[in-house]
């Protein structure tokens, strides 16, 4: 097995399932990958995680950086041993806590200085440390160190950003050590300037990445900005490999991607949401603070069949919203991501059928006529 086995299975427009072979295991696309940042899914344990259909997820180099640390995490076996994960994982480079935390680091040409959020220690991040840190860690699949520049930022920052991040990925790649069942992915950055994502994708498709990620999206652009985005930058990407649409995750949002032939999603959204009291259910979503609730015997989704759905009543999650209770939020996460999965389980079959577009027309039908679920 050499790098990192992408087999295209079927399509539908520009719609595509496959498989991709890792060294932990094979991920069906179109995938979604739970965000597990700092060695865990907020709330979830593991094996709870992997009944909701994940096959992979996601953690955070910089994070993972500040604690335990990855040479600790390597002497004790690695991520997949030391989190008990045994699928595959892919890493963030860290790229995006330099947009998230830019009040708390310095950039220049050879890397990031971060000070640290927890107690203000100095680190320093360049292409080189970021690559192995992430081969510290055993990640499956390793991501280019890259800016993620702000909506706000005008062209010409954008443009600099980006050629940054082109140099950025070409040391990322020379420090790479390729081994089977592993792969590094480069991130297309150029924010809403069609010119500049071209110019990135092309850049990027001539150093020869294992896959090939869009970022800097879903940063307050809309959704109709990221779609024109995508239509223009996805077709520059190789067809035969994996497209990655970092930190997206609205149903719709997913559902627009992957008519656009994106393959792979990652979003704190399921879980962040769980952890605030709100439900995803088909046609919407749900406030579980809401005191229409509090009478309630029935499920949160009667289509579906995770463990929340089929013991626990909307009344009881809405006394453990209220209560702040632990349960509520790991019941609620648990949901929202058994949702998550069986939603890119629906497009995977739809797509596999040539029905996507039946599939889009019954879920916006549904989303219209759930309205606002409350």
């Amino acid at each position: 097995m050499s790098a990192l086995d992408f087999e295209i299975l079927n399509t539908d427009g520009h719609a595509r399932t496959g498989s991709l072979l890792t060294v932990h295991g094979a991920i069906d696309t179109p995938a979604f990958m739970p965000v597990g940042t700092a060695a865990t899914v907020k709330a979830m344990t593991p094996d709870a995680v992997a009944e909701t259909g994940a096959q992979c997820i996601l953690a955070n180099t910089y994070h993972l950086m500040l604690r335990p640390g990855p040479e600790r995490i390597a002497q004790l076996g690695g991520l997949h041993k030391f989190m008990n994960w045994p699928g595959p994982i892919l890493t963030d480079s860290g790229g995006f806590q330099v947009w998230s935390l830019a009040e708390l680091r310095e950039m220049d040409e050879d890397g990031v200085e971060f000070k640290s959020h927890l107690d203000g220690a100095l680190y320093r991040l360049s292409p080189e440390r970021a690559v192995e840190i992430q081969g510290l860690l055993g990640a499956d699949i390793t991501m280019v160190l890259d800016e993620c520049t702000p909506l706000e930022a005008g062209r010409d920052e954008v443009a600099k950003s980006m050629r940054l991040s082109m140099r950025w990925a070409e040391r990322c790649k020379a420090a790479y050590e390729e081994r089977p069942g592993h792969g590094l992915f480069g991130i297309v950055q150029g924010g809403v300037y069609r010119d500049l994502r071209a110019e990135s994708a092309e850049t990027l498709v001539g150093m020869g990445f294992d896959g090939y990620a869009l970022g800097g999206l879903s940063v307050g652009e809309g959704q109709e900005e990221m779609f024109r985005v995508l239509d223009g930058t996805v077709p520059l990407l190789p067809a035969a490999l994996p497209r990655y649409l970092m930190g997206v995750g609205k149903p719709a949002d997913l559902l627009g991607a992957v008519k656009r032939g994106i393959d792979m999603f990652d979003c704190v959204l399921p879980t962040r949401s769980g952890r605030t009291g709100q439900a995803f259910v088909r046609g919407g979503r749900l406030n579980m603070r809401n005191a229409r609730h509090k009478d309630d015997p029935g499920p949160l989704d009667e289509a579906c069949d995770c463990p929340t759905c089929g013991n626990y009543s909307r009344a009881y999650l809405h006394h453990l919203v209220m209560a702040k209770e632990i349960l509520g939020p790991m019941l609620l996460s648990w949901h929202n991501l058994h949702y998550y999965q069986d939603l890119m389980a629906d497009l995977r079959r739809a797509v596999n059928e040539g029905a996507l577009a039946a599939f889009e027309a019954a879920f916006r039908a549904e989303q219209k006529a759930g309205g606002d679920k409350g």
